[in-house]
């Protein structure tokens, strides 16, 4: 089977720490449009992109912003959305999320801890979880295609997981990317792509708008 891993689309800021509540960032209006777009190019509507491919089922994390991205490809689809938790950021329950962008753009230097290893709180848990979660997926659809919406933290432990990997932050998925795994029936498991934006790209729409 082929499982497309999506990052959801650009969300934004969101302050909690004077109250302490959870941050569960909705998606921009970039991040809507992101959204659309990535949904178009799957199902084969973007002028200029590629045949529709076949999705079978669509799953999403918990969070908000995973959810809302892949809302566009379910309705298209008409299709159930399936929430996985084991799809989960590491930042859950954090009261501050601030797009990587933003604070790489202010100088914050909070941008370099969020790409350090130092920015997950329990690595091997981390891992654990998100491998756990997406081996659920693979195992309920074999010889299917199934498209689920995630966070950049989550499809870097899967791929470290697949390549072997130490670090699990060694890369920086684009909002909306497309990341492939392939799952053989006999157990294999390999990397397809990472960070496809072709679809941003052909449509015309950033992936970033400085200054928020």
């Amino acid at each position: 089977m082929e499982l497309l891993l999506v990052r959801h689309a650009l969300p934004v800021r969101v302050d909690n720490r004077d109250t302490g509540d959870e941050a569960d960032p909705v998606l921009s209006d970039l991040g809507w449009r992101q959204s659309r777009v990535v949904a178009d190019w799957l199902v084969g509507a973007l002028p200029g992109g590629p045949p529709a491919e076949p999705i079978d089922a669509v799953y999403a994390s918990t969070r908000a912003r995973a959810r809302q991205t892949a809302e566009p490809l379910a309705e298209r689809l008409g299709q159930e959305l399936r929430i996985e938790p084991g799809l989960d950021e590491y930042d859950y329950g954090e009261p501050e999320y601030v797009p990587i962008e933003e604070l790489k753009e202010a100088g914050d230097p909070r941008w370099h801890e969020l790409v350090s290893e130092d920015a997950i709180p329990a690595p091997e848990a981390f891992m654990a979880q998100v491998v756990t979660g997406v081996d659920r997926i693979i195992a309920a659809h074999p010889g299917q295609r199934v498209v689920a919406f995630c966070h950049g933290g989550t499809i870097c432990a899967y791929m470290a997981h697949l390549l072997g990997l130490d670090r699990i932050l060694f890369f920086e998925a684009a909002y909306t990317s497309v990341n492939r795994v392939l799952a053989a029936s006999t157990g294999e498991r390999s990397l397809g792509s990472l960070n496809e934006t072709a679809h941003l790209r052909v449509a015309g729409v950033p992936t970033y708008l400085p200054g928020g």
